[in-house]
């Protein structure tokens, strides 16, 4: 099978893109060509990976998204005609590919394609509360957003009677009429992992206000001169970079973004690992993947009183809850776990079982590659006279 991938929005280094679905496609012996913004991000596409074709496409940031979706529709137009199946993981690519389902509307003009009234499946992968999440775009003013949640809505119930849909929750599904498959965006864990250690917390992913970035500050303060280190892994969003900077000298080290594959490694020996989100329709909905990332390296999660976040960590016994916006009250819980050797090490022992036996992408990796094998179509394809 050869996939093709796109996306205009993420890092192409994204941890569910590259290093989990694309990483498990090509395991499975299926080649990818991955469209996504590698220059727009600063990073040199790879071109020694076996099995992977990478395309540079305009990178969709802010308000200016017209110039990536044209050229991202260019991109399908041309590229899919030599594809199986074409895997979509932003919302605006939906408009970006609208009427390109039929082989014979999607066919590069200097492609010799057989005529056929087959479609080449066109697969949309669910990642977010997509309407839900627009309240953590600073770039979209507060007027338009009942307007553009309106219009999403709309999109995806067109989405669901034109593309095959994957979802990353099964919460999702209330969203859509028909059931659709779930790939839950679980991490790769390894069979062993060491104990947690006391001098250091982290975060793990991308910073903003309503990720708890004020919280990351606020807890680097209070815990300055004690000992503890807060780590903070992940690109930040501009108007909070300059309060991480700051908060340097009480013991935060932010590292900016760094491949999911060297950050997960990181986590190991921590003292425990934070999940500050606030309480937003977005992430009442979705578990938090650095949640079951940090349980999966074996050391304590420590995570704001969000419905799915709680039913991991009571259920599994791997964690402490805090409030909301209290950036005192997880300092308290980062020294209660720094002063108790035996409390820490249990909670990060029952987090890795748990992860290892119920949430490990060894499974639901292979499970995703097989529902788009299903999907796949099977009809000859063009292989030559592509750019």
């Amino acid at each position: 099978m050869r996939v093709l991938v796109v996306t205009v929005v993420h890092t192409p280094l994204d941890a569910r893109i590259y290093h989990r679905e694309i990483a498990a496609l090509r395991e499975a012996g299926h080649e990818v060509v991955y469209v996504a913004p590698w220059s727009g991000y600063g990073i040199a596409p790879p071109t020694d990976v076996p099995g992977l074709e990478p395309r540079d496409v305009v990178r969709a940031s802010g308000r200016d998204r017209l110039r990536a979706l044209r050229d991202a529709r260019r991109l399908v137009r041309s590229l899919a005609p030599t594809c199986d199946l074409v895997l979509l993981h932003d919302p605006e690519l939906l408009l970006a590919t609208a009427f390109l389902g039929r082989r014979t509307a999607i066919r590069a003009r200097d492609v010799d394609m057989p005529t056929s009234r087959s479609r080449i499946p066109l697969v949309w992968d669910v990642h977010e509360d997509t309407a839900g999440a627009l309240v953590d775009k600073p770039w979209l003013p507060g007027f338009l957003r009942p307007v553009v949640r309106a219009a999403v809505a709309a999109l995806e119930r067109l989405a669901e009677r034109r593309r095959h849909l994957l979802l990353a929750e099964e919460a999702y599904a209330d969203r859509f009429r028909r059931p659709h498959p779930v790939v839950p965006n679980t991490p790769r864990v390894p069979p062993e992992v060491p104990p947690p250690g006391g001098d250091r917390v982290v975060y793990l992913g991308r910073v903003s206000r309503l990720r708890g970035a004020a919280e990351l500050v606020g807890i680097a303060r209070a815990l300055a001169g004690e000992g503890v280190t807060v780590e903070v892994i992940g690109q930040a969003d501009a108007d909070v970079e300059p309060a991480l900077r700051a908060a340097g000298e009480h013991g935060l080290d932010w590292r900016g973004f760094v491949p999911n594959d060297e950050a997960l490694p990181r986590l190991e020996g921590a003292l425990a690992g934070l999940s500050l989100l606030a309480d937003e329709p977005n992430y009442r909905v979705s578990l938090p993947t650095k949640v079951l990332e940090y349980a999966g390296r074996g050391i304590p999660v420590i995570t704001t009183p969000l419905p799915p976040a709680v039913r991991i960590v009571e259920a599994y016994d791997c964690g402490v809850v805090v409030p909301f916006g209290d950036p005192d009250a997880a300092a308290l819980a980062i020294r209660e776990l720094r002063d108790d050797a035996a409390r820490r090490r249990r909670l990060g022992r029952n987090g890795h079982e748990a992860v290892v036996e119920r949430h490990n992408w060894d499974v639901d990796g292979p499970a995703f590659v097989r529902q788009l094998e299903g999907w796949a179509t099977r009809v000859p394809r063009a292989t030559s006279g592509t750019p």
